[in-house]
């Protein structure tokens, strides 16, 4: 029994022995055989030929736009901050925090007692002057007093006239008042502390409409103009907003290399605040019936770029020169026209008089916007 079992072992590794050595001479013959096709799947050969699958359009018409995509930040339309003219103690705060405000409206006071007293003891002059003068001008018509005596009266009424007016100013500075329509922030001073000219007391804004600050790349510079649209996105709110440009910066920013707009968005609802962040799409040029390929369809040479297009049931290269870019389109200004059926797939194994086969024909494209 021990000399079968040896016997069969030993046949055993002789033939496993046998397999190593003649494996790499078989295995040639054990590979499948090659698909005279090109690719496999790709479609039937022609008298050993490749022929590929590809897909296609139709080129027609399309409306072309070119998109800047910059960032900003939303600005309000006035804003000031609000502090006193003059110095003094504050008597009275007459607004309340966050709320809307008019035009001339009284905000704040400054204690103004002595400059009321002075202005009392000043139209008491005036009345007493004023009499003077009248009396001085009858006797002056029945020649009773000299032009002099009756000038100097005159001259004494002017300067009590001029030193009311003073007062009067230097009171009105002792008011703070609102310069416009807006909505009052956060006040940093309460009744009784001491004011000067640089205490902020508080600060007023105009969020209706809203400004958007952004910047755009130099090379723009001499395209953008005022009126130009502009569409916008903020966080937290779904809905895309309309603005135009209102105001260009003459001025390029050295460090940037950027220029600098301001576009205006009513915000009649006031949803929108300052110092929000905003995502920006500028529209620049815009082309009608303009030639437009996908930017995958390109192939770059040294002599400049080129495309395939479908013809005769072949793949024939077209030399191109191109205008506007987009995200995802390029013009083309030159070597294509309407009714060209441009290959858009397998671009990368396409040769001059390869054939091919149209997989799927795009001849509608929709205009991009």
């Amino acid at each position: 029994m021990n000399k079968k079992l040896k016997l069969f072992l030993t046949i055993v590794i002789i033939v496993f022995l046998a397999g190593i050595i003649a494996y790499p001479k078989i295995k040639p013959l054990l590979a499948p055989k090659p698909n005279l096709q090109g690719r496999a799947g790709n479609g039937p050969s022609a008298a050993g030929r490749q022929i590929l699958n590809v897909k296609g359009y139709v080129i027609q018409p399309t409306s072309l736009s070119e998109f800047v995509k910059s960032t900003g930040t939303l600005r309000p339309d006035e804003e000031v901050d609000m502090s006193f003219e003059t110095s003094g103690k504050i008597v009275s705060i007459k607004f309340t925090e966050g709320t809307r405000v008019k035009r001339g409206d009284l905000l704040a006071k400054i204690n103004d007692k002595p400059l009321q007293a002075q202005l009392q003891k000043l139209q008491a002059q005036k009345k007493l002057t004023e009499s003077i003068a009248f009396r001085q001008k009858s006797l002056l018509v029945k020649d009773a007093i000299s032009q002099e005596s009756y000038d100097q009266v005159v001259t004494e009424l002017q300067t009590i006239e001029a030193d009311i007016n003073l007062i009067l100013s230097r009171i009105s500075e002792t008011e703070l008042r609102a310069p416009f329509d807006g909505t009052i922030g956060l006040r940093y001073l309460s009744e009784g502390a001491y004011a000067t000219p640089s205490t902020k007391i508080a600060r007023l804004i105009k969020i209706s409409p809203i400004k958007i600050e952004f910047s755009i790349p130099e090379k723009y510079t001499s395209e953008i103009k005022i009126g130009y649209p502009v569409t916008f996105t903020v966080d937290g709110i779904s809905n895309n907003f309309e603005a135009s440009v209102y105001a260009i910066d003459p001025q390029i920013d050295v460090t940037t290399r950027n220029i600098v707009l301001r576009a205006l968005y009513p915000n009649k609802d006031e949803a929108l605040h300052p110092g929000i962040y905003a995502s920006i799409t500028l529209q620049m040029s815009k082309i009608n019936d303009a030639i437009a390929v996908p930017s995958e369809a390109l192939i770059p040479e040294m002599d400049g770029e080129k495309v395939f297009i479908y013809k005769a049931r072949k793949a024939q290269s077209v030399n191109i020169t191109t205008g506007l870019r987009t995200e995802s389109k390029i013009q083309i200004t030159s070597g294509l026209k309407f009714g060209d059926t441009l290959i858009t797939s397998g671009i990368m194994q396409l040769r001059q008089n390869l054939p091919v086969v149209l997989d799927t024909v795009i001849t509608n494209q929709s205009p991009e916007l």
